[in-house]
């Protein structure tokens, strides 16, 4: 009888050593298991916040006609941007017909009749542009990436016109039945009255005939940790080694992954080249995989809006992503990623759907402040002398506001500047 009793309790005591040891290895209830993958990436804390891909959707600008050759600009986040766009991505479009770019003259309607211009930079996937506007699917244009949204009153219609124009510049697509009437176009454009004026110059670009006025602003900021992006980027950080280039640069590696940090200029470059294909991928797709792939690893660090998705079929992808601050009634800025100092932009890269590349600054802003003061931006003549030096490179075919980045000893100051972007790809900073 005592040798059975012995018994039941040994198995007993083996039974909880079991349950016990696989709560250990597995957490159970709740948590991810101890045992992971080569896949898996440990969560770090205290590093930005996760974003929707929705919250990178919107117009860099959004220019306002005002008939008889009278125009003006909203920048993002201003009262009457964040009023037109809203009001906007509430509508209907649908009905779409196809047309050739130069069969119309699109600088003479943009100076003739008054509207609005949703303008997007380098373009956004319509399977994207669905998220935040109300666009029917059509198999017309689904594929596409949209540059511009023009929505304009014609003196002698009754109807609006609205027009996507592609990003590849050479066709535009007509919303034959959308939700709008020529009173809601005229209250949109009524806001512009009162606001600085922009000429349309004959290159394309809008200036401003009076000074703009932006915050320039000074913000103190923390630094992420080498082993703060060790940890999010590679599954089992104490096997990486470590090495230190000739440059300065130094570049942990795992063997399959590498993560080059470049302490002199606060920034990284992850590479991840053996990374297996996801399969099929689209412009559309590589966005979200994108987004997905940064609030993993390392998250987001204030407003950012999609720059730039290759929408070509070849193999190789980039995402880019720019950062934009802004204050209050004198609307957001992107901040400008310049070689010396990069900062403001997040980029990927991407092959068949799966991050091979990651690009991005160890700085972030704390939310305090050792500085702001209000700076007039030139405007008319003055800015058009600044212009005058570019003109002979290339043309310019877009001129904005701008915040360029440095590092000083109190931490990050965004000075606003004019910026040139010119039809060869290189981009001008007016000082």
């Amino acid at each position: 009888m005592k040798e059975r009793v012995k018994s039941l309790v040994l198995a007993l005591l083996v039974g909880c050593s079991l349950v016990q040891s696989y709560f250990l290895i597995y957490r159970l209830p709740g948590s991810n298991p101890v045992v992971k993958t080569a896949s898996d990436y440990i969560k770090t804390e205290n590093m930005g916040q996760e974003a929707e891909t929705e919250d990178m959707l919107f117009p860099a600008q959004i220019a306002v006609h005002l008939g008889g050759g009278r125009h003006t600009v909203f920048y993002p986040e201003s009262a009457f941007y964040n009023l037109i766009y809203s009001r906007l991505k509430g509508r209907q479009f649908e009905g779409f017909q196809r047309y050739a770019l130069e069969n119309i003259d699109w600088a003479e309607i943009r100076s003739r009749y008054p509207g609005i211009e949703l303008q997007f930079g380098s373009g956004i996937p319509v399977s994207l542009l669905q998220r935040v506007m109300q666009i029917e699917p059509d198999s017309l244009f689904e594929g596409e990436s949209i540059s511009r949204v023009l929505i304009y009153n014609a003196e002698d219609e009754e109807q609006v016109r609205v027009f996507f124009f592609s990003s590849q510049g050479d066709v535009v697509y007509e919303a034959t039945k959308a939700d709008l009437t020529v009173q809601d176009v005229k209250q949109q454009v009524d806001f512009g009255k009162e606001w600085v004026p922009y000429t349309l110059e004959k290159e394309g670009y809008y200036l401003p005939e009076k000074p703009v006025r932006m915050v320039e602003t000074g913000m103190k900021i923390g630094m992420f940790s080498t082993d703060q992006m060790q940890s999010s980027l590679f599954s089992d950080p104490s096997i990486t080694r470590y090495i230190r280039e000739k440059d300065g640069s130094e570049i942990y590696t795992d063997s399959k992954r590498s993560l080059q940090v470049r302490q002199d200029r606060n920034w990284i470059n992850y590479t991840d080249p053996a990374a297996p294909a996801a399969g099929e991928s689209s412009p559309g797709r590589n966005v979200l995989s994108a987004v997905d792939f940064v609030n993993q690893h390392g998250g987001w660090n204030g407003q950012y809006r999609l720059k730039e998705t290759d929408d070509s079929r070849n193999e190789q992808h980039t995402v880019a992503f720019q950062q934009y601050y802004g204050e209050g009634q004198y609307g957001a800025l992107p901040i400008i990623d310049i070689s010396s100092f990069h900062y403001g932009e997040i980029a990927l890269e991407l092959r068949q759907g799966t991050i091979t590349g990651y690009q991005r600054s160890l700085i972030y802003p704390t939310g305090e402040f050792w500085s702001k003061k209000m700076v007039d931006l030139p405007g008319g003549d003055e800015l058009r002398k600044l212009i005058a030096r570019f003109k002979g490179e290339a043309d310019i075919v877009s001129l904005y506001p701008a915040y360029h980045p440095s590092l000083t000893k109190d931490g990050l100051l965004l000075k606003p500047v004019w910026v040139a972007e010119l039809r060869n790809g290189a981009t001008r900073i007016l000082n």
